[in-house]
């Protein structure tokens, strides 16, 4: 069973939108941090967004700030990434990962990951 389960992605014109979801099963989602992380091709996984546990506030990356915007259900113990006026630059495979503390950008604190989805923006 997954602990971390993502939807969502696919191909999209720029200046469209997409919605990812996050299915998290291996904690009580409220009580943690969900980070979205991108990685293009040939490149390192960069860290996009977090949405600290308890409602705390969320980050954002320069680069989608403006344009991104994350939410959470804790009831249902899921995770959303907006996407919209998405540029080719923001092509890559896109993760969600969970971990029961405060946000982190660095991929390397982050127990619980995502299956990772294709978004792919192109004309």
């Amino acid at each position: 069973q997954l602990q971390v389960a993502q939807s969502g992605g696919g191909l999209v014109q720029p200046g469209g939108s997409l919605r990812l979801s996050c299915a998290v099963s291996a904690f009580t989602l409220a009580d943690g941090a969900v980070g979205w992380f991108r990685q293009a091709p040939g490149s390192e996984r960069e860290a996009v967004s977090c949405s600290q546990p308890r409602g705390a506030g969320v980050n954002y990356d320069r680069s989608v700030e403006g344009r991104f915007t994350v939410s959470r259900d804790n009831a249902k113990n899921m995770a959303y990434l907006q996407m919209n006026r998405l540029e080719p630059e923001d092509t890559a495979i896109y993760y969600c990962a969970a971990r029961t503390t405060w946000c982190s950008s660095a991929a390397s604190d982050y127990p619980y990951w995502g299956q990772g989805t294709q978004v792919t923006v192109s004309a």
